[in-house]
């Protein structure tokens, strides 16, 4: 039986697997972006923004997880600093980004870089959270399934990390496909990854203990909700314009 957290070599394993995640993810995003759609220089004031973003967004809807508790807690530096999300982190950064290709000038699309390495970083980061454990909150409710994980408790939960580590593998399997068979879109692979993704979120954390204050939502669901939203009008306001071209 496996001991939750799972330290190696003494080191907790959420700082060693976000770590590599950061580290792996950029060097991905090195390698792999496309090299005649934006200069070097100006990839690197993205990725700045992108990060900036992150780790704003990524703090705000923490936040709100548990208004109250926030409320009650506004002066507890260690309670404002502690604690992420993802969802938060995926829609801070794309504000991040947009408002660092307006200062560059930079009018293209950049998300479709993005693509393989979000899903690298995120498959590596959930490794981590799921060696924590019980300490990560990032589990799921109690479970039957033969996919039941004992944190340490004695109690079978869903592994939502695992679940999401695997969705994601199968989400880029398919966008690289699709990015064979497509072309003359900027930025459809990273709107599809992004409407893929907050999808799997607003669904699987229908099976998190984490509080759902907003009617029967949680503060990632809500904020999923509020992306899925934006991705069908935008992806529907992109083919719209394509169909207006070929009919031009």
């Amino acid at each position: 039986m496996m001991n939750f957290p799972f330290y190696i070599f003494g080191v907790h394993p959420h700082l060693i697997f976000e770590s590599l995640a950061y580290f792996i993810g950029f060097r991905v995003y090195l390698y792999t972006r496309n090299k005649e759609r934006i200069p070097i220089d100006k990839a690197l004031w993205v990725v700045v923004g992108a990060t900036l973003g992150a780790a704003i967004g990524s703090k705000l809807l923490y936040w709100l997880e548990d208004p109250v508790k926030t409320l009650e807690n506004w002066n507890n530096l260690i309670y404002l600093v502690e604690g992420k999300t993802i969802v938060g982190g995926l829609l801070g950064g794309l504000i991040g980004v947009e408002t660092a290709k307006k200062c560059i000038g930079w009018t293209r699309s950049t998300g479709d870089d993005f693509v393989l390495p979000l899903s690298v970083g995120m498959m590596i980061g959930r490794i981590g959270c799921f060696l924590t454990g019980l300490d990560d909150h990032t589990y799921g409710v109690p479970t039957t399934w033969a996919t039941g994980v004992d944190f340490g408790d004695g109690i079978l939960r869903h592994p939502t990390q695992l679940y999401e580590i695997a969705f994601l593998g199968i989400l880029i399997f398919f966008l690289l496909y699709l990015k064979r068979k497509q072309s003359g879109w900027e930025g459809l692979l990273f709107q599809l990854f992004m409407l893929g993704y907050l999808f799997f979120r607003l669904m699987i954390d229908f099976i998190k203990p984490t509080p759902h204050p907003y009617w029967i939502l949680n503060n990632i669901q809500l904020a999923s909700l509020l992306g899925i939203m934006y991705y069908i009008w935008l992806i529907s306001k992109k083919q719209t314009e394509k169909r207006r071209e070929i009919h031009a």
